[in-house]
């Protein structure tokens, strides 16, 4: 058992830095070979595997991972200059942006046959494919990889001590929910004209994007929920230690999640003057979320008094 938790530690490891270097080299790509310098993030990542692997044979902790949170510090600021770049170069341009991506991946894969790759063609082509793909393309893409591998690295990396694979089951279910709100909060606001020409807004979008990423490496979400029996917990205990999972979900959703993404989306729809169905749905459903969470609050508390 201990050798395939080593497995496991070691290939959810490596699915993060294989990630992060590819955002890497999309950036050198880009910008200039000098970036090449945003490898050393992976460092602490590399030495939290170690560290890792020799003292607790790869098992992850219960509350916190700190191989989620390293791997974020490592791929993040990648992306924070593709969006700038983005925003501030390519998207002045749009048309012709749009054209010389469509010359580049018909003329680059059908011309210059001699430039192929001895012996295999179709990763010369995929190569040279990835490499015309338009920006907003490449940033929509590594958004989206970037969700799918903390869901995938999580799920490999070995349970730790007082989680059960039901809770893992669970918080698993969880991130796949988030992913799907962070994603469309994202390519929603930040597709819209007017946001796009306005950097304050745009780089606000961006600090709340990667505030909610933050969720990921916390795993408050399965405390154990059996110390709220009455059998286990003293008439004197606090309100903390009787609803502590309750709690920390609520604070989560009310200054992680929900909240910044209501005030977010408030702000570009009646600041900006962005109004549409998709918009007004989401902004809708969060602040439904925020009001439940917050009658919820007041529900626990209320049968904390009653109680005690």
């Amino acid at each position: 058992m201990s050798f395939v938790q080593i497995v496991c530690a070691l290939s959810a490891r490596l699915l993060f830095i294989l990630h992060s270097l590819i955002a890497v080299g999309r950036v050198i790509f880009v910008k200039h070979s000098w970036y090449s310098f945003l490898t050393l993030l992976n460092l602490p990542l590399v030495i939290e595997m170690v560290i890792t692997l020799k003292r607790r044979r790869g098992k992850d902790y219960k509350w916190f991972s700190p191989a989620i949170l390293l791997y974020l510090i490592s791929v993040i600021p990648s992306i924070w200059i593709l969006e700038d770049h983005y925003y501030h170069y390519d998207i002045k341009d749009t048309t012709n942006l749009t054209q010389k991506c469509q010359q580049l991946d018909e003329s680059n894969i059908s011309t210059n046959p001699g430039s192929q790759t001895r012996g295999i063609p179709h990763l010369d082509k995929g190569l040279r494919l990835l490499n015309s793909t338009c920006s907003d393309a490449w940033k929509l893409g590594l958004h989206q990889t970037l969700l799918l591998t903390l869901i995938i690295g999580k799920w490999l990396l070995p349970i730790g001590i007082g989680i059960s694979k039901d809770q893992l089951s669970q918080l698993l279910l969880i991130f796949v929910g988030i992913a799907a709100d962070i994603l469309e909060f994202t390519s929603e606001t930040l597709s819209e004209d007017k946001v796009k020409t306005n950097t304050v807004l745009v780089y606000t979008i961006l600090a709340v994007w990667t505030w909610s990423m933050l969720q990921f490496p916390l795993h408050v979400a399965v405390i154990n929920t059996e110390s709220s029996d009455a059998c286990q917990n003293p008439p004197s205990s606090s309100l903390l230690s009787t609803h502590k999972a309750d709690i920390w979900n609520i604070i989560i959703s009310l200054f992680i999640h929900d909240g910044p993404f209501f005030v977010v989306r408030m702000v570009v729809m009646c600041s900006y003057g962005v109004i549409h169905q998709m918009l007004v749905f989401f902004t809708i459903k969060n602040c439904l979320v925020v009001t439940l969470q917050l009658y919820r609050l007041y529900v626990i508390i209320e049968e904390y008094r009653t109680s005690h």
